[in-house]
């Protein structure tokens, strides 16, 4: 929520309601359709953060319940999703190209262009007269606070000139772009380090290349050389020759962490990684982190490159529960995690690292492995013994060192543009309240500079 400035905008900012401002309001389909393996993307609340969709964890519906649930309306290029209820007044814009159904409370309003240049329209639902609109006709109730489809349109909000509004929507969205582009480059980084783990250690890529009479592709000679030319049998089955078969007890570790009362979490504090700090499917989510100012003991400290294991989930669909993270540089020398997630370590007479161990526990067929381990009924709990009892393929230590020389760097990669898209998200908050209320006017040349 952003404050308001004492400056007046000039005579050219008209005070207009949503309705005579062009936007309307296009309600959801109050219920909710089965989920499917694969499809399209079905819009709920959680994806609504930071003013844009996040997908990474999206439920998924069939063709033919995508058609059903966008018979109202199919969310278009620069429409706005809006969270009735939960987080009332959160907003998230549409993105281009996106074909995605609405979930339960939320609606979609679009701008048809006569007084509301349509990208604009994300950023005037996201300044200190949409929030105090939201405060005026927000219903308080007993479980959620809520907004009324027929409350909406009637908001009041101070609209600039059009040719302001385009100036604000581009300096805006190049700062929005940017965090984007960064957060996709990522995820590429993310889906390229994982592709060679799979080459190397669960397709044996190179090992069958070199059996053809070839050299590994995009691989160098010294790199290729560490790769055996024949297969093996093995309790796994056929595995390169003179690697081997191990249990995860003979070379790491598995600890549990801080199991904390609520009133110790603050708004400072040692950083508390918790559940919401692993995203399903592995990886470390950044916006998930918490901190803590109560007691714990040294058992429940992690370092930057500790290797952290989730080890509880609501349901039983293992979506989260089994999946792994590195702890990031980010939140300084030590830090702290919850009970909910194991610490894993190598022990000092292993190979394994905790880099190569984070893509191996993220590994499908690993993962299946680890996640069979865990039991209960409402509460998905995995016990320690899923990361002591089950077996693994272990390479030589060459190649492990020569993996975690690639994948190591791509991790730290991603950190930093974490915390570039951090200072831009900084950037682009303080400037918005700004240019909303006519205080600060944008020229060509700090367009320029910003973009």
């Amino acid at each position: 929520m952003t404050l308001r400035t004492s400056i007046s905008p000039g005579p050219e900012w008209q005070l207009l309601s949503l309705r005579e401002a062009g936007v309307s309001l296009i309600d959801c389909d109050h219920r909710t359709p089965p989920p499917a393996s694969d499809g399209y993307p079905y819009i709920a609340i959680p994806q609504l953060q930071n003013g844009r969709l996040d997908l990474t964890d999206v439920r998924r519906i069939t063709p033919e319940h995508f058609l059903e649930w966008t018979k109202k309306a199919r969310p278009e290029s620069h429409d706005v999703v809006l969270s009735r209820r939960c987080n009332p007044g959160e907003t998230a814009l549409v993105p281009p190209a996106l074909e995605c159904a609405l979930g339960q409370n939320l609606v979609l309003l679009r701008s048809d262009g006569s007084r509301v240049f349509p990208p604009f329209l994300r950023w005037l639902l996201r300044g200190s007269e949409w929030w105090e609109q939201i405060g005026k006709f927000i219903n308080v109730g007993a479980v959620f606070d809520s907004l009324k489809c027929a409350d909406i349109p009637n908001f009041r909000l101070t609209i600039p000139p059009f040719h302001e509004q385009r100036r604000i929507a581009d300096i805006l969205g190049s700062l929005d772009d940017k965090i984007d582009m960064n957060r996709r480059t990522n995820e590429t980084l993310e889906a390229m380090a994982r592709a060679l783990f799979k080459s190397w250690f669960v397709d044996f890529d190179p090992v069958r290349t070199k059996i053809a009479g070839r050299q590994p592709a995009g691989m160098d000679k010294t790199t290729a050389t560490l790769f055996p030319d024949s297969f093996q049998d093995s309790p796994l089955g056929k595995i390169p020759k003179g690697w081997q078969v191990a249990r995860l007890n003979e070379h790491v570790e598995a600890v549990k962490g801080l199991s904390y009362k609520g009133a110790g979490l603050s708004d400072t504090g040692v950083p508390l990684h918790n559940l919401n700090s692993v995203h399903e499917g592995g990886g470390y989510k950044f916006e998930g982190v918490k901190h803590y100012i109560g007691e714990y003991r040294d058992r429940h400290i992690v370092r930057p490159g500790d290797l952290i294991v989730t080890n509880t989930e609501q349901g039983h669909d293992c979506l989260l529960i089994g999946y792994a993270a590195i702890v990031p540089r980010m939140f300084g020398d030590f830090s702290l995690f919850s009970h909910h997630i194991y610490r894993v370590r190598p022990l000092d007479r292993s190979p394994v690292t905790p880099a190569w161990m984070c893509y191996l526990l993220n590994s499908s067929a690993m993962h299946d492995t680890v996640s069979g381990y865990a039991n209960g009924t409402t509460v998905n709990m995995l016990p320690v013994a899923g990361l002591q009892h089950p077996q693994f393929l272990l390479p030589p230590a060459e190649i492990i060192q020569k993996f975690d020389g690639l994948a190591i760097p791509v991790l730290g990669r991603l950190e930093r543009m974490v915390a570039e898209n951090r200072n831009l998200a900084v950037l682009r908050d303080a400037l918005l309240p700004k240019l909303l209320s006519g205080e600060f006017h944008i020229g060509d040349s700090l367009k320029n500079t910003y973009a």
